[in-house]
């Protein structure tokens, strides 16, 4: 065994290209707090000192890498001040990472969540913006899933680029049926003998990902595993043409969000 399998996940390399952003100092969760104004962030008690600074370090970076990729301000990352994070602490006992609605915390684990956090922060979104996006909205709804109802969207501008955004994702060309993107991911979850690829909520976390994997600023912290993956191996992620458009209708939508905020 090398000595870089005998580390665990969280302190082998993760490949970035982004911009310098720490300047190659240190930093910690609570600058992390400070500078994108998340509203907690709790670390769990088996963290020690030297993991919670390497984590500190790839959440900064990869937090910031989505910043510049998404061309928006800090507390459109924070969503707006709403959002938790918490690391080693929280999460789901059967997943790497995992967004828990009802407190509004995006939770990593310790030595399985790098890779996942671009899943996650979509799933965080999906959940906020909806009371934005639809009418009548409850806080336990994901925009996603109430898309695909009829209920009535409120006029905004920035709605209606993420009603498109939402439309290539879904739906064919014609509007009227499932794309191919839901129609494989309906079939890994029938040879599987599940629901979960193809629930609304997933397929857009799943297409958020590709987007951000896409994207020339890479940060394998951020996202990894949508094109080589065993998941992506079973079709799960969106691909060729729909895969680009997918990511221009997402872009445009954050760059015109981030425009909004700025003014």
């Amino acid at each position: 065994m090398t000595e870089a399998q005998k580390l665990s996940r969280l302190h082998q390399p993760y490949y970035r290209n982004g911009a310098e952003h720490r300047d190659g100092a240190d930093v910690s969760f609570h600058d992390i707090v400070k500078l994108f104004g998340f509203r907690t962030v709790t670390i769990g008690k088996w963290v020690n000192k030297q993991e919670q600074q390497l984590a500190a370090n790839l959440f900064f970076d990869a937090l910031c890498d989505l910043m510049d990729i998404l061309n928006v301000p800090e507390r459109v990352i924070s969503l707006n001040g709403s959002l938790s994070l918490a690391f080693g602490s929280g999460g789901n006992k059967h997943s790497s990472a995992h967004y828990e609605s009802n407190t509004k915390t995006l939770a990593l684990a310790k030595n399985a969540g790098g890779g996942a956090l671009a899943h996650e922060w979509m799933h965080a979104f999906d959940h906020y913006i909806c009371d934005k996006l639809f009418m009548h909205s409850t806080k336990d709804e994901f925009a996603s899933v109430v898309w695909l109802t009829d209920r009535a969207m409120r006029q905004h501008r920035l709605n209606e680029k993420l009603d498109q955004s939402f439309t290539t994702i879904f739906l064919s060309t014609d509007r009227r049926s499932a794309n191919e993107y839901v129609e494989r991911s309906a079939l890994a979850d029938q040879h599987l003998n599940n629901f979960y690829y193809a629930q609304p909520q997933e397929l857009l976390a799943r297409a958020f990902e590709a987007c951000i994997q896409d994207n020339p600023i890479k940060n394998a912290f951020l996202v990894q595993g949508t094109k080589q993956s065993p998941e992506a191996k079973l079709g799960i992620y969106p691909k060729a043409k729909l895969r680009q458009s997918i990511s221009l209708k997402l872009l445009d939508y954050f760059r015109h969000l981030g425009q909004a905020i700025s003014k």
